[in-house]
């Protein structure tokens, strides 16, 4: 009899493929679908799930739930997935008695189920576990514990699993693991355990196998959680676990920063403006998840404050339709391997002759302490107010700040917004990194690029993020290595829904957008001007009510908290 039998389920969230995901459903060849158990019930092996006929109930379970597949005996145990809620799994098994087991044809289903369960992905992934117990709010032990580790287990997967107990430890650990003794390090923090293990495996005499060899994963327990939203599509522990276990390795761009006498790698983004101080100013906040990021961000926008510095970009992609149509070319491309951006799509930059000895790549165009190369594009800013590069789409569950990034293109992504822009201005902008607008925001500056400089002047302090870690307040210098180091995703590339209309956007329209802009074509701009004064005012409406639910939250708050608007927030 099947234990843990449960009725058909709405797939939630962002696991809403089977493990055909991957691609196009595999070819029986005229393997058997079809099992007799418990006498007089059948397993139905269709292209997307595992189907139990009994009469009644017919139950349900997606490939992509599947865990493992076991025959012993008479007895075939299936360990899944089962979903306990919108947003959460659990380990469960269904247990049936098989009366004819040893026949080839219910072995050859078993071994069927198994291999169309995992599709590309590798199973048994052997996993070394970094609980970070102190990450964001807290409880990343008791997600571990529950949400995860019996999704492991149920898998087969062989686990070591270390509880952190300093910051750095993850450093230590990926410079001395045993990079062929495991498949991926498995974070389970927020973004700063990842940030740790990249430069671990970075700082090494073989770096360049051990970030080519061992894949980077992550489990979300912290503020942010980017690398899980865009590996994974979800910030969920349990879903981020399963698509862990039903992951792909794949190359993964790693960025270089230089500052001072020093180098380390950057993989998530890297800020100097009002995201780097919403971030690292509200440290103290950390008990409230990532809600306060939102609290650092309004605060600061009410004060207009502007960050100046000299800034030189080695562009790329100049413009937004540009951005657009590489993005289409990419996906067009990954559509083509039927894996996401493709496991083996991105050229490595090794250098001249890489070997198991071999450190990270040279640098294409020096350090901060070189002379500027030529051929950039020097910009000097009194008025800026957010620079900020990234590398992955999402910076948070809401906030897809890049939304044409890739994992492995060569190419970071560069936004520049004004400073001296009204309050008003500055919301909208908030509100359309939360609808998925902020791309085509027309205050939005956007350019694909391989490396920059920046440089701060006229501030004694202040904040500069790399991948959410503070750095000293001086210049820094970063550029791009394509495809250096290797993480597990859901699917080959990043989960986020890329810009509005990117799939729209032809060469043909680029070449009209930029001719109407070379003959200064009157009619297309008024009417764009109309669209963005109707827009405007789409947006104040909803500025209007979003500010008094600010006022209100805020009035009702006041008993517990006294918040200002020059860059202090205390609790009574």
């Amino acid at each position: 009899m099947a234990n843990n039998q449960s009725s058909p389920q709405t797939v939630p969230e962002s696991i809403s493929e089977s493990s055909q995901s991957y691609g196009k459903p595999a070819s029986r060849g005229g393997l058997p679908d079809v099992i007799k158990v418990d006498g007089v019930k059948s397993l139905v092996l269709d292209s997307e799930n595992l189907v139990l006929n009994a009469a009644p109930p017919t139950s349900t379970i997606p490939l992509y739930n599947v865990l493992w597949v076991e025959l012993a005996g008479q007895t075939l145990t299936i360990d899944y997935a089962k979903y306990v809620g919108k947003h959460r799994v659990q380990a469960a098994q269904w247990i049936f008695n098989v009366a004819d087991a040893d026949t080839p044809d219910v072995k050859t289903w078993a071994d069927n189920l198994l291999t169309r369960a995992y599709g590309p992905a590798k199973r048994c992934k052997r996993a070394k576990v970094l609980v970070n117990p102190h990450a964001g709010p807290g409880g990343a032990q008791k997600k571990w514990d529950v949400d995860c580790e019996p999704l492991f287990k149920a898998a087969r997967m062989p686990i070591d699993v270390v509880k952190t107990e300093r910051q750095g430890q993850a450093v230590d650990i990926a410079q001395a693991i045993d990079v062929d003794a495991f498949d991926t390090i498995v974070t389970c923090s927020g973004d700063g355990l990842a940030h740790e293990v990249f430069n671990g495996l970075g700082s090494r005499p073989d770096a360049f196998h051990a970030l080519q060899t061992i894949a980077v994963s992550h489990i979300p327990c912290g503020s942010g959680n980017a690398m899980s939203c865009n590996l994974y599509g979800t910030y969920r522990p349990s879903l981020a676990a399963l698509a862990i276990i039903k992951g792909v390795e794949t190359p993964f761009d790693l960025v270089s920063i230089t500052q001072g006498d020093r180098r380390l790698l950057s993989f998530l983004s890297q800020a100097l403006g009002v995201v780097a101080e919403s971030d690292l100013g509200t440290e103290h906040l950390r008990w409230m998840g990532g809600a306060r990021f939102t609290v650092g961000f309004l605060q600061r926008i009410f004060q207009k404050k502007c960050y100046p510095c000299d800034l030189a970009v080695k562009v790329e992609i100049e413009d937004k339709h540009g951005v657009k149509e590489h993005y289409r070319q990419k996906m067009s491309n990954a559509s083509a391997t039927n894996l996401g951006e493709g496991p083996n799509a991105a050229p490595v930059e090794s250098g001249s002759s890489p070997d198991a000895h071999q450190g990270l790549p040279p640098l294409r165009y020096g350090t901060i302490n070189d002379a500027l190369p030529e051929g950039w594009e020097s910009i000097s800013s009194d008025t800026m107010g957010n620079f900020y590069c990234g590398n992955m789409a999402y910076m948070a569950a809401d906030a897809n700040f890049f939304a044409a990034a890739c994992a492995n293109d060569g190419l970071m992504d560069l936004v520049c917004v004004d400073g001296d822009v009204s309050v008003g201005s500055q919301l909208s902008m908030l509100l359309s990194v939360e609808n998925g607008q902020f791309f085509d925001n027309p205050l939005v500056s956007y350019k694909k690029i391989t490396a920059y400089r920046i440089t701060p002047r006229n501030q004694k302090d202040g904040y500069i993020s790399i991948d959410g870690e503070k750095v000293p307040f001086e210049p820094f210098q970063a550029e791009i290595h394509q495809g250096l180091g290797k993480v597990i995703s859901k699917r080959g590339g990043y989960e986020a829904a890329g810009p509005t209309n990117w799939d729209k956007i032809t060469i043909a329209t680029c070449k009209k957008a930029a001719l109407f802009v070379a003959l200064g074509a009157v009619a297309p701009i008024d009417v764009t001007a109309r669209a963005v004064a109707w827009v405007a005012q789409a947006v104040r409406r909803q500025l209007h009510a979003f500010i008094n639910g600010i006022v209100a939250c805020l009035t009702f708050s006041s008993y517990f908290f006294k918040i200002t608007f020059d860059g202090q927030q205390w609790l009574r």
